[in-house]
């Protein structure tokens, strides 16, 4: 098993692409052509991190080295990650970042929330390997999720215990309304558990609102998705999490969950497939 700093190390290269802006309601407000470098140098003992963003005015640069990870970022052994905060609370600043990773390409998406415990500004980062030729995905659409779905779920804990693996199923479907209605099930034995839930379309947006903390899931370019509280309140759990599109039968998602006293508790990587016929 891969340690967190080895599966950081799967991230190495020089990663093209963009950073683009979008609003909670996922119009997209500015894009900008971007490089990301991670080298390793010291034997691998360190990482520099080169950021460079390609602007009207010029370039500008931003160069940082770690040899040490935070306690707000944990990572999976296929070099997929999250970082942000550990700690909601009202009045505060609030965000995360989630890095999805399949072969030559990268999506990242950062979620930050104001002071208001509400959807604030969010950027969607799509990359590629340098000298590589990855084609990128269209938006995704609610009919691509459309069916029945299988995988397995990798749960790691930020208070280091032993992660946790179990399959998960996950059926999509229209109602006579033109609603989505999801059942998804996981876990296994005793503690399996089935949720089910549907959501409202509106374009882009899927709108699960019918529990006590209505949920909002953006449908986003290269056939991402992000799906997010639109307000987080005292005492209820919730999650934030980014899902990718990567093949028309291939799905990742990583879900980043908050308990009741607004604690980060544990990151979960999905990965899914669409069951044909």
């Amino acid at each position: 098993m891969r340690s967190q700093w080895e599966s950081l190390l799967q991230n190495l290269g020089e990663w093209q692409g963009s950073f683009t802006q979008v609003s909670p309601q996922g119009a997209v407000l500015e894009d900008t052509t971007t490089i990301v470098s991670l080298e390793g140098i010291n034997d691998n003992q360190t990482v520099r991190q080169t950021l460079r963003f390609f602007r009207a005015g010029g370039v500008d640069e931003k160069v940082l080295e770690y040899s040490s990870l935070g306690r707000g970022v944990m990572f999976f052994e296929n070099g997929a990650f999250s970082q942000g905060s550990t700690q909601w609370g009202p009045f505060s600043e609030f965000g995360a970042e989630f890095g999805l990773i399949h072969g030559d390409r990268r999506l990242r998406f950062v979620q930050l929330f104001n002071r208001e415990s509400k959807p604030d500004k969010f950027t969607l980062i799509r990359e590629k390997l340098a000298g590589t030729d990855a084609p990128e995905n269209p938006q995704l659409t609610v009919e691509q999720l459309l069916g029945d779905w299988q995988g397995e779920v990798v749960t790691i804990y930020p208070d280091w215990r032993s992660p946790d693996t179990y399959p998960m199923s996950l059926k999509l479907h229209l109602d006579n309304s033109d609603r989505l209605v999801q059942q998804l099930n996981f876990g296994k034995g005793e503690s399996s558990r089935t949720i089910a839930s549907s959501a409202r379309i509106d374009g882009n947006i899927l709108h699960f609102d019918q529990s006590s903390q209505p949920v909002q899931v953006l449908l986003l370019p290269d056939g991402g998705s992000a799906n997010f509280p639109l307000e987080m309140k005292p005492r209820q759990p919730f999650f934030l999490e980014v899902g990718w599109l990567i093949q028309p039968y291939l799905r990742q998602r990583m879900i980043r969950s908050y308990n009741d006293k607004g604690e980060w508790v544990s990151l979960s990587l999905v990965t899914e497939h669409k069951i044909i016929g």
